[in-house]
């Protein structure tokens, strides 16, 4: 069966301001995700499935159902705060989901198949696509998964700090730790992160995770295992989030799955910040006027 591709995409981007989801950036107003939705079908996926808020659902449904019919087989599905185990309830005052891993289980009743996992507004490039399809065709496994990784330097903003995910691995390429690196900045003298108050240098070489993750359908059964866990643990914080990389990470470190770090050709670029959007349309009018994308991708 096909893969399938779930889109994380219920977030405002609390940092850019507005749905930089559906922000226009290819030459004929093509969003992120459009260019996400070409690659994947060309890369042998045979379903998406969009996480979203319930009030996206129109400018969703509007943007994408009439261009993807007879390409890609759609479902959306919904984040929302009451969407919790039974036994637990919202504690008062709390007004957002509960971050990436509780996003991702929002699919559990659609995703059947191996899927991959990836932010609505992260441009990952063709070749992240075809590593990935192949992996999920041919080795995912109950407990074996994977993620794409990049090259740091390539993924850092020239307006401001972020933050990434180092990957630590063995000898097989898989994945033994992820170390959660905040306030990257990229600078005259170098690359540097802020550790303990103190600021460290980074080469830029370093692999680190953009959320391009691939997934059996058994992460749903562990995903409710952990989320649970989490409720109990900090479900009563208001602004506590259960991410999907540091869980990741627990289920690698109690030996319940392997995680295989894919590497590819391909580039990655974002909107992090409202500054980034010029230089992402021209990375993407330099793709097109190379053929790498055709001017009207639908």
């Amino acid at each position: 069966m096909k893969p399938t591709l779930v889109i994380l995409a219920a977030g405002m981007g609390s940092r850019y301001g507005g749905l930089k989801q559906l922000d226009e950036v290819g030459p004929n107003g093509e969003a992120i995700i459009d260019y996400s939705l070409y690659d994947a079908i060309r890369a042998g996926f045979g379903k998406v499935v969009f996480i979203i808020r319930r009030d996206f659902e129109e400018a969703f449904k509007k943007q994408f159902d009439a261009k993807l019919q007879g390409k890609i087989e759609v479902e959306y599905v919904f984040q929302e705060l009451t969407d919790i185990p039974e036994g637990f309830s919202i504690p008062e005052g709390r007004e957002k989901p509960w971050g990436t891993g509780h996003a991702i289980r929002a699919a559990r009743n659609v995703a059947k198949t191996s899927f991959a996992a990836i932010n609505a507004d992260d441009f990952y490039g063709y070749e992240a696509y075809e590593t990935m399809a192949d992996f999920l065709s041919n080795e995912a496994a109950a407990d074996y998964y994977s993620m794409v990784g990049y090259r740091l330097d390539n993924t850092l903003s020239d307006n401001g700090s972020v933050s990434r995910g180092l990957c630590i691995t063995d000898d097989n390429q898989n994945l033994t730790d992820i170390d959660e690196l905040t306030k990257i900045t990229k600078e005259d003298s170098g690359i540097f992160y802020e550790k303990n108050g103190s600021k460290e240098s980074l080469e830029g070489n370093e692999t680190v995770s953009m959320n391009f993750w691939g997934f059996h359908p058994s992460l749903f059964k562990y995903l409710e295992e952990g989320f649970t866990q989490f409720l109990k643990a900090e479900g009563s914080e208001l602004k506590s989030e259960f991410f999907i990389p540091m869980y990741v990470d627990e289920l690698i470190k109690t030996g319940k799955t392997k995680v295989k770090v894919l590497t590819s050709d391909a580039s990655w670029f974002g909107v992090t910040y409202k500054e980034d959007k010029p230089d992402v349309i021209s990375k993407i009018n330099s793709l097109t006027l190379t053929g790498k994308y055709p001017g009207n991708l639908w």
